[in-house]
């Protein structure tokens, strides 16, 4: 899929995520998704990534995954340029800070990850040896 296919592809899951408060269909049926809203490290415009993530206790985990790409996203370098970011889960809006999983840490999210969504561990193949980051959004009370 070439950049603007995705763009356009992921603008049909905002719009559908944002009609249904939170639920897509199609091939995102029934996987976990998210809303983040990051500023573009570069140009300092406004972006919004429909992204997979795993609870966390209060926290989210989102994955880099690019579809086992061996780049890293866009959004990728967006937040940790700028972590201060905003999200949207269901019909909440929640203020996060995005940090990269500690190693430890990021390997028990990611095998989770793996376990809940098969294709993540095809990602992995496919992306090496680039190590997929997990980031870790908390919420900012």
């Amino acid at each position: 899929m070439n950049e603007d296919d995705a763009v356009g592809f992921n603008a049909n899951i905002i719009d559908e995520y944002r009609a249904s408060d939170g639920k897509v269909g199609g091939t995102s049926e029934g996987v976990d998704i998210l809303l983040l809203h990051h500023t573009g490290a570069k140009s300092g415009t406004e972006r919004v990534s429909p992204l997979s993530f795993q609870r966390i206790g209060e926290s989210y985990a989102v994955f880099a995954a690019r579809a086992g790409s061996p780049a890293n996203p866009g959004w990728y370098y967006n937040v940790v340029a700028y972590p201060q970011v905003t999200i949207e889960v269901g019909a909440e809006t929640v203020r996060v800070l995005a940090r990269i999983a500690e190693p430890a840490e990021r390997d028990v999210i990611w095998d989770r990850q793996k376990a809940r969504r098969p294709q993540f561990a095809e990602y992995e193949r496919t992306a090496a040896p680039r190590r997929i980051p997990v980031i870790v959004l908390d919420p900012v009370k």
